[in-house]
Formats: structure tokens, sequence, C-alpha cells
């Protein structure tokens, strides 16, 4: 990420959004812009994210998100240990005729999206406090989607009771996850693009009538 200091925020913004082949309006852009900053003034007292650079929460939070929009399919997208609110803000401003749940157990991280939605006017948003488990959903998310280092078999087990047989779970990953990937049957792999980002990026895809 070199010389990243003398990009502005949006000029890295709109290069990275061209470069994920991805349409995001110039407002919705601004929101993503307004959400790090206001993420970066609470996370000086509130620790939301390890991350504390505006420039890198892009990279490594907002395209690292954006990278996976090319498989989410709606209307009912849950993100599920959401964190300070990534994936699920990102492609909620990309996609915004579809509605996006985000699941965390953290007051704090949940507060401070709360806070960010209502500030920014995020309508297609909704966002609960509570463990996976507990969490319930009537009539099943078609896509489930999770940054969370927990392992694939464990977060299959978790998230079953959410979707149904037209549900698919992404899960993302760093490093090709060979070795869980044996303890799995069904799921696909593929290698993500992430815009500034050297680093490996994978999503695993499982689609839920393979294991229901």
């Amino acid at each position: 990420m070199p010389h990243k200091e003398k990009i502005s925020l949006e000029n890295l913004l709109q290069s990275g959004v061209t470069s994920l082949n991805l349409h995001l309006t110039t407002h919705a852009q601004e929101k993503i812009i307004s959400y790090l900053k206001l993420l970066a003034k609470w996370n000086k007292t509130y620790n939301l994210t390890a991350i504390t650079n505006l420039h890198d929460m892009l990279i490594l939070h907002v395209f690292d998100s954006l990278s996976i929009a090319p498989y989410i399919i709606g209307p009912n997208i849950l993100d599920i240990g959401t964190g300070a609110g990534f994936p699920g803000i990102p492609l909620a401003l990309v996609f915004p005729e579809w509605h996006f749940v985000l699941l965390d157990s953290n007051r704090k991280k949940t507060t401070f999206i709360q806070h960010a939605i209502l500030t920014l006017g995020i309508k297609n948003v909704t966002v609960v406090q509570n463990r996976i488990e507990q969490f319930q959903f009537a009539s099943g998310f078609v896509t489930i989607v999770t940054r969370a280092t927990t392992k694939i078999k464990v977060l299959i087990a978790l998230t079953k009771h959410l979707g149904n047989e037209n549900s698919q779970l992404l899960i993302m990953k760093g490093k090709y996850p060979e070795h869980e990937l044996s303890e799995v049957h069904g799921a696909k792999v593929v290698k993500l693009h992430v815009p500034e980002l050297q680093a490996e990026r994978h999503l695993v895809i499982v689609n839920l009538k393979d294991i229901l």
C-alpha cells in the first residue's frame, strides 16, 4: 500500500470501486467515508477495531467487504459477528434494494452501528444484539455472511437454523483453508481480489441444501 497517505480517501475509494467493477453512487461513497470517520471517532473511546488509520480501514474493512459483492444474493442478508459493521454496511450501500441484518453479541459495537446508520440515514439495515444460536428469523435468510475466524464446520452448525434449502453461507477467510475444508463436504472456494491488498483472501460458499 505505497503512498497511501498521499491519496485522498475519496480517490482511493473510487479507485477501489472501479477495480472491483461495482456501481456505487457518489452519495453512497460519501456515506462510506462518513461511516469510517465516525468509526475512527468512536474507536478512540470504545476500541471497536484494531485498525485505526482511515486509509487502512478503507482497504482492510471496506474493500475487503466489497470483494464479496458478486456473490451476495438477496433480498434478506444476515451478517453474523458483524463487529464494527463489516461486511454488512458497505454491502448494504451497494445493494440498497435488499435488507441487511447485522448481528453481534457485543453491545458497544451494535450501539455504534445503530448510531451510525441513524446519523447517515442508511435505511436498509437492522442491527441486532444477540448470540447466533439465540437469534431466530422465521422465513430464513437467503445469504448468511461472516468474516468470523470460527471454523467452517462450527459456523455451519451455528447458522443452519437461520436458513433454508435455498440459502447460502458465505465465510470470508484469509489463506486457503485447506484443513477446515477437509472437515466439510460440498463447499466451494473462490479467491477474492481486494484492491490495494497483497494478502490472500478467499470466500467459502456453502449451499445449505447440501447440508440440511
